[in-house]
């Protein structure tokens, strides 16, 4: 597992916030827990690819959101937030080192975090960011893969992968507040604790999954479903509205 990284920008305090109030960001401690994020990658068996630093995109630490990444393609997005759009360039000079790489065209807008991928099919989030013109586009990149793309309605957060994520096999953590859980029928469905709503972005790779620490309640309850589970503190991370899957981009 090939997994793309990009450092913490110091301007990570401006970042684009959509459904939180701003706090101070500490850019230091930042960087720290997000070291601890590419060590805890590694150790899970990912090579690391660090792509070249932005410190001029506060946003760009969040690199799920520049690319879809298939076995065979990747999906260079048009990220709807146009402050970030000077993030893809680099992130589609990487990927073409290791796949046939397409691009989401204007008028369409697309963000990697309203896209969540279970088997054949790309759920994806009709969120500010993503727009029905960049779902048809991406739809129309993928159908000679074989893909389905299904729009997802969501409401209260930023991404669809703010409200669900997959734990694979058969596993959806979600925030039925947010999305509708009969949306993933004939999988099984873990809700969040209800005090913890933002808890749903998980990471899995290989046989663990990867939590936030912010939320052990949660954690409890995707353990007591089976699944291992791993705890990281990237609660400076989160003021930034990012989680987990936001900060890398994973290649098998």
């Amino acid at each position: 597992m090939l997994a793309l990284v990009r450092e913490v920008s110091p301007a990570l305090g401006r970042c684009e916030l959509t459904h939180l109030e701003r706090l101070p960001i500490d850019p230091a401690r930042a960087a720290d827990q997000h070291r601890d994020y590419t060590r805890a990658l590694q150790t899970l068996g990912c090579t690391l690819e660090w792509l070249p630093a932005l410190p001029e995109y506060p946003d760009s630490v969040f690199i799920e959101d520049t690319a879809v990444v298939l076995d065979a393609i990747a999906v260079v997005t048009r990220p709807g937030a146009s402050s970030r759009r000077g993030e893809t360039p680099s992130v589609a000079a990487a990927l073409e080192r290791h796949r046939r790489v397409v691009h989401i065209a204007a008028p369409g807008s697309l963000d990697g975090g309203d896209v969540l991928h279970v088997d054949r099919t790309l759920y994806v989030g009709t969120s500010a960011r993503t727009n029905a013109q960049g779902i048809a586009e991406l739809e129309r990149l993928l159908q000679p893969h074989g893909q389905r793309v299904r729009a997802t309605a969501l409401q209260g957060c930023l991404h669809l992968k703010s409200a669900v994520s997959f734990i694979p096999p058969d596993t959806v953590l979600l925030n039925p507040a947010w999305v509708d859980p009969t949306v993933f029928a004939g999988l099984r469905v873990v809700a969040v604790d209800e005090r913890e709503p933002y808890a749903a972005n998980t990471l899995t790779i290989g046989g663990t999954t990867l939590i936030s620490a912010a939320y052990p309640r949660t954690r409890q309850r995707v353990e007591a479903a089976g699944v291992r589970t791993q705890a990281l503190d990237v609660g400076e991370l989160h003021k930034a509205e990012g989680a987990l899957t936001c900060m890398s981009l994973l290649l098998e």
